[in-house]
Protein backbone atom coordinates (compact mmCIF):
# COMPACT_ATOMS: atom_id res chain seq x y z
CA UNK A 1 0.00 0.00 0.00
CA UNK A 2 3.08 2.32 0.85
CA UNK A 3 4.09 1.85 -2.85
CA UNK A 4 0.98 2.90 -4.15
CA UNK A 5 1.04 6.23 -2.26
CA UNK A 6 4.65 6.99 -3.12
CA UNK A 7 3.92 6.68 -6.85
CA UNK A 8 0.65 9.06 -6.54
CA UNK A 9 2.76 11.45 -4.58
CA UNK A 10 5.31 11.41 -7.74
CA UNK A 11 2.44 12.00 -10.05
CA UNK A 12 1.14 14.95 -8.26
CA UNK A 13 4.61 16.32 -7.66
CA UNK A 14 5.54 16.26 -11.25
CA UNK A 15 2.18 17.75 -12.39
CA UNK A 16 2.63 20.00 -9.95
CA UNK A 17 5.92 20.98 -11.45
CA UNK A 18 5.05 20.90 -14.70
CA UNK A 19 2.14 23.38 -13.86
CA UNK A 20 4.11 25.61 -11.72
CA UNK A 21 7.47 26.03 -14.49
CA UNK A 22 4.59 26.65 -17.48
CA UNK A 23 3.23 29.46 -15.28
CA UNK A 24 6.77 31.37 -14.39
CA UNK A 25 8.27 30.81 -17.56
CA UNK A 26 4.91 32.24 -19.65
CA UNK A 27 4.75 35.29 -16.95
CA UNK A 28 9.00 35.86 -17.37
CA UNK A 29 8.40 35.87 -21.78
CA UNK A 30 5.66 38.03 -21.01
CA UNK A 31 8.00 40.30 -19.32
CA UNK A 32 10.89 39.78 -21.51
CA UNK A 33 8.55 41.15 -24.48
CA UNK A 34 7.22 44.12 -22.79
CA UNK A 35 10.61 45.56 -21.76
CA UNK A 36 12.23 43.94 -25.36
CA UNK A 37 9.58 44.45 -27.75
CA UNK A 38 10.14 42.02 -31.08
CA UNK A 39 9.81 45.82 -32.97
CA UNK A 40 12.75 47.94 -32.95
CA UNK A 41 13.74 51.61 -34.34
CA UNK A 42 15.66 49.76 -37.34
CA UNK A 43 12.69 47.94 -38.06
CA UNK A 44 10.36 50.73 -37.65
CA UNK A 45 12.32 53.07 -39.93
CA UNK A 46 12.51 50.38 -42.50
CA UNK A 47 8.88 49.93 -41.94
CA UNK A 48 8.50 53.42 -42.39
CA UNK A 49 10.51 53.74 -45.72
CA UNK A 50 8.91 50.96 -47.52
CA UNK A 51 5.67 52.86 -47.57
CA UNK A 52 8.01 55.99 -49.65
CA UNK A 53 8.75 58.22 -46.66
CA UNK A 54 11.91 59.14 -44.66
CA UNK A 55 10.91 59.23 -41.04
CA UNK A 56 12.00 61.40 -38.59
CA UNK A 57 13.84 60.22 -34.86
CA UNK A 58 10.73 61.99 -33.31
CA UNK A 59 8.32 59.90 -35.73
CA UNK A 60 10.29 56.63 -34.87
CA UNK A 61 10.31 57.11 -31.58
CA UNK A 62 6.52 58.17 -31.25
CA UNK A 63 5.84 54.65 -32.80
CA UNK A 64 7.67 52.77 -30.82
CA UNK A 65 6.14 54.62 -27.80
CA UNK A 66 2.47 53.44 -29.25
CA UNK A 67 3.80 50.16 -29.86
CA UNK A 68 4.96 49.76 -26.07
CA UNK A 69 1.80 51.57 -24.40
CA UNK A 70 -0.28 48.98 -26.84
CA UNK A 71 1.04 46.13 -25.50
CA UNK A 72 0.89 47.71 -21.68
CA UNK A 73 -3.11 48.03 -22.15
CA UNK A 74 -3.31 44.53 -23.64
CA UNK A 75 -1.70 43.25 -21.01
CA UNK A 76 -3.48 44.90 -18.23
CA UNK A 77 -6.38 43.70 -19.74
CA UNK A 78 -5.77 40.02 -19.67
Amino acid sequence: MSIAIAILLIIIAAIAGFAGGMFLSRRQVKQMLLENPPLNEDAVRTMMSSMGRKPSETQVQQVLRQIRSAAKQADKKK
